[in-house]
């Protein structure tokens, strides 16, 4: 076996449109507009600096079917400028970016290789001195929505070659994601793969060692609930056949949340100070990018009094974006911090379950809050029946269905703090 180097990179999402960006001063805006292509870009530069033999991508390529030409545009610079330096593409869409859906009638260099959403299909890579180096299995999704198990579709691992699995799958059933393509790292073990390089989670995992099963996670976070660096895996194949992984971050900006604790203050000025203080640690851990990030105001004490009204914290938050636009509009790729949202999870200075003991409605709220806190399910049919004549709005009920999912949690505690709190207030116990 022939020692070589590949990218495994997965869920670019080119072009993603990141919602609610039209309210954004345009020296933050654009950064965050142009972000997938911005990471793509260090991409590219990291296969040719690293001297890659080649890059594969498990899928997603573009952020919707019926992708932009300027995301294709794009996409066929970045595999040219490859090409140029002889690094071939390997490629599969996944279910953002599927094989029905719309496409530019584009030239693409003889060494991109998109995979057929009718069978898998199997590509050797070779290198002009020193042959055939490994074999790339792929497929690519048919349509939006693949609900079967996939593996079927996949030959056999070809003998005396390194046989790497290009999917893009939902493994063992992440919940926390679409269960398409679904199958199981048992499943993908046993296939007789060298490695699989998957795609679909946004998360970098490492499924399974020997053979590796592999998630990259996506190339750039496009929301607070995609935080942390993000960017591929540099995989190194020795000649001996031990495979080595090494995690590089390509990410353009970074998003963070961050929870901070009331516990202690006494005013203003400190929250001011403690929230200065966590947006400069982001800039640290940025490593020189641009940031976004959310606040979320947690713990007991005397402040939550003042952060219980609306006008302290988004004066404060006002204040801190003012100077960040100033600073991103003074230097163009200046490292800014942006405040996406300043989450107020914070309770009265006293003792919540002696309060309930001794209230038989407070007691009875928080039974229901811990009741629904621990069972999803109930907690959903909650919130449906709760929100009910928001929901059977035309445009506010579909925005509204798609945040129940990733929010409910944090409004049942919001909820329970928020009631809390004006019972104690009512009753002068925070007094």
């Amino acid at each position: 076996m022939k020692a070589f180097r590949f990218i495994h990179a997965a869920d670019l999402h080119l072009d993603s449109p990141f919602k609610g960006l039209s309210g954004l001063p345009s020296a933050i805006r654009e950064p965050l507009r142009e972000s997938t292509f911005d990471a793509l870009t260090r991409l590219v530069e990291l296969a040719i600096s690293e001297r890659v033999d080649f890059v594969l991508v498990a899928g997603d390529v573009y952020d919707a079917a019926d992708r932009s030409l300027r995301a294709q545009l794009r996409f066929q610079r970045a595999v040219e400028t490859l090409a140029e330096r002889g690094i071939p593409v390997y490629a599969v869409h996944g279910n953002h970016d599927p094989d029905d859906g719309r496409k530019a009638a584009l030239r693409w260099p003889d060494s991109v290789r998109f995979f057929s959403s009718a069978e898998a299909e199997c590509f050797a890579v070779t290198d002009a001195l020193r042959g055939d180096l490994a074999c790339v299995h792929g497929w690519s999704y048919p349509s939006a929505s693949v609900t079967d198990n996939p593996l079927s579709r996949y030959g056999s691992p070809r003998p005396g070659l390194f046989n790497i699995g290009l999917l893009h799958a939902n493994a063992d059933g992440d919940p926390d994601h679409d269960n398409y393509a679904p199958c199981s790292v048992r499943e993908l073990v046993r296939s007789g793969m060298d490695y699989w390089a998957l795609g679909h989670i946004h998360t970098r995992r490492v499924l399974n060692d020997s053979p590796p099963v592999v998630y990259p996670g996506n190339i750039q976070g496009r929301s607070v609930r995609e935080t942390g660096a993000k960017g591929c895996y540099i995989v190194d194949v020795a000649d001996s056949g031990s495979i080595s992984l090494g995690f590089r971050p390509v990410d353009a900006v970074r998003w963070f949340a961050v929870d901070v604790s009331i516990e202690g203050m006494t005013g203003e000025q400190e929250l001011r100070d403690r929230l200065e203080e966590r947006m400069r640690d982001c800039e640290a851990e940025a490593e020189g990018r641009p940031s976004i990030v959310r606040f979320r105001l947690q713990g007991r004490g005397p402040l939550h009094r003042t952060l219980s009204r609306p006008g302290p914290v988004r004066e404060l938050t006002e204040e801190f974006r003012e100077l960040q636009r100033r600073r991103a509009e003074a230097e163009e790729g200046a490292p800014f911090v942006w405040i996406e949202s300043v989450n107020v999870r914070t309770a009265p200075e006293f003792d919540l379950r002696l309060a309930a003991s001794r209230n038989g409605f407070l007691g009875d709220l928080l039974q229901l809050s811990d009741r629904l806190a621990a069972n999803g399910a109930e907690l959903q049919s909650f919130c449906e029946q709760s929100l009910a004549p928001l929901l059977s709005h035309p445009k506010a009920g579909a925005l509204l269905a798609g945040m129940l999912g990733e929010e409910r949690a944090e409004w049942l505690k919001a909820a329970e703090q928020l009631a809390l709190g004006l019972v104690a207030e009512e009753e002068g116990w925070d007094e």
